[in-house]
Formats: structure tokens, C-alpha cells, sequence
């Protein structure tokens, strides 16, 4: 299973939300870039960031998020803000290993189908999940979808990984969130990375054993250090080799 340490991002900080409420960050004193450095230098295969000023149109972070994908070499899986195919194209153009879309694949499913046939390997379907549906708008606004009849209609599309968030994890039955994840795994065509389950190792250690789930999204846990990233690569990827140098 492949971990995806996760740097969320509000006017230019390193924060963690609960539930989506920008209006509630909690921030962490950490500089971006050297945070995603230290993942890279302990051996992460990817970063993962999320840009929340980008879900309101606000571009503020774009150069620092260019900087980050210019100076530490791991793979940027990108997700915020992704509107049309030529902001996909334009983050492509910068460097970015993968893109994130979700409320877009609600909105115009016919453009994410096409975005995912002209970026192949580089898009990837967010599939937001509270009380049975899929929510859009940065988890604001709920759609008739269930999660499975959403992947349904996505069945024959080339995305190179699906991230399942069961925005309700936070406050419900962890077991029910994994069974959450691990069906919607068994009905996907393209590799499931969970979202929001890992508090501490031994939901790492578990997630790590459900069938056909591919990666692990982790953020606020690597920053309050209730896991350290060395530690989590070690259950993900206990043969975890050398590491990234930086000058």
C-alpha cells in the first residue's frame, strides 16, 4: 500500500479541518515546504496537497505550491479548485504528478471524462461520501448520488486512482468506514486510496489489510504526531529503501 502524507493548505498555512470548515482552521506553525521535504527525505513515494483557497478561486498558494513540486522531486497528487480541463493542463504544464476532481465530476462528468482520456495516469476521482451521498464544494453541498451509483457511472473511464473520503469517519463507527471503503474498492476499475480512516498506527495496520485498497491518505496525524511518517512507512512498505537527498 502506498502512503500519501497529505499538506493542506489555507492562505499560504499548513492547517487541518474538521469536516471542511475552512471558518475553523486548525493551523500548525509549520512551513509548507520544509514539511513536505521531511516526507520526501523519510522515503514517501508521493505527496499529497489539498488547496483550500483554490475551491473558492483564490490563487494565492500557486507559487508556493510551484515551489514545493520544483525543490523536493516526490510526485505532487494535487486536489482543489480543478474547474475546467485547461486548469488541469495548466498544472500538468507545472508539474504535477496527478489532479484531483471531484465537485467537477459532479458538475460536468462529459469534461472529466475527457480530462481522464487526455492526461491518462494523471487524473483522479474524488469521491467525497457523508450520510449515504456524494458531497461536492469542498463537502458543502450534498448530490442524489450514492457512492456506488457514482463510480458506476465512471466505470469505463481511465483514472489513474480514486480517493474515497467517508466524511463522517471523524465522528461515526470506524468499522463502518472501512466497510464503506473496502465496498466501494471491490466496485471500482481504478485503485482506491482511503481517506480520513488513520488516526494512529493500528488503523494504518488495518486499512494496510482491506482488499483492493491501494493507499493511505494521512494528514493530520503526521502533524499532531500521533504517527510518525517513518513509523507509517514501515507498515505501508516495511522494504522502504534509500532515501531523498536535498542540497
Amino acid at each position: 500500500m502506498i502512503l500519501y502524507p497529505m499538506i493542506e493548505l489555507l492562505e499560504g498555512r499548513c492547517v487541518s479541518l474538521f469536516r471542511g470548515r475552512t471558518e475553523e482552521p486548525q493551523i500548525w506553525h509549520i512551513d509548507p515546504i520544509e514539511k513536505a521535504k521531511s516526507f520526501a527525505e523519510a522515503g514517501a513515494e508521493w505527496l499529497h496537497i489539498t488547496d483550500f483557497d483554490a475551491m473558492s478561486g483564490d490563487e494565492r498558494n500557486t507559487n508556493l505550491i510551484r515551489e514545493i513540486i520544483r525543490v523536493v522531486g516526490t510526485p505532487v497528487q494535487l486536489g482543489g479548485g480543478f474547474r475546467s480541463v485547461e486548469r488541469i493542463a495548466e498544472w500538468v504544464d507545472h508539474g504535477v504528478g496527478r489532479v484531483v476532481v471531484g465537485t467537477l465530476a459532479l458538475r460536468q462528468p462529459d469534461m472529466v471524462k475527457e480530462a481522464a482520456k487526455l492526461f491518462p495516469d494523471q487524473v483522479v476521482l474524488a469521491v467525497d461520501v457523508f450520510e449515504g451521498h456524494v458531497v461536492s464544494d469542498g463537502w458543502k453541498e450534498k448530490s442524489a448520488f450514492t457512492p456506488s451509483a457514482f463510480l458506476e457511472a465512471f466505470q469505463s473511464d481511465p483514472f489513474a486512482a480514486i480517493v474515497v473520503t467517508d466524511i463522517g469517519a471523524e465522528i461515526g463507527d470506524a468499522e463502518d468506514s472501512v466497510a464503506l471503503i473496502s465496498q466501494l474498492a471491490s466496485e471500482a476499475n481504478s485503485p482506491v486510496i482511503a481517506r480520513g480512516l488513520t488516526r494512529n498506527l493500528d488503523d494504518l495496520s488495518r486499512l494496510n489489510f482491506v482488499p483492493q485498497v491501494s493507499g493511505a491518505l494521512i494528514g493530520r496525524a503526521l502533524f499532531d504526531r500521533s504517527i510518525e511518517i517513518e513509523d507509517a512507512l514501515m507498515v505501508t512498505r516495511p522494504e522502504i529503501g534509500s532515501r531523498a537527498e536535498f542540497i
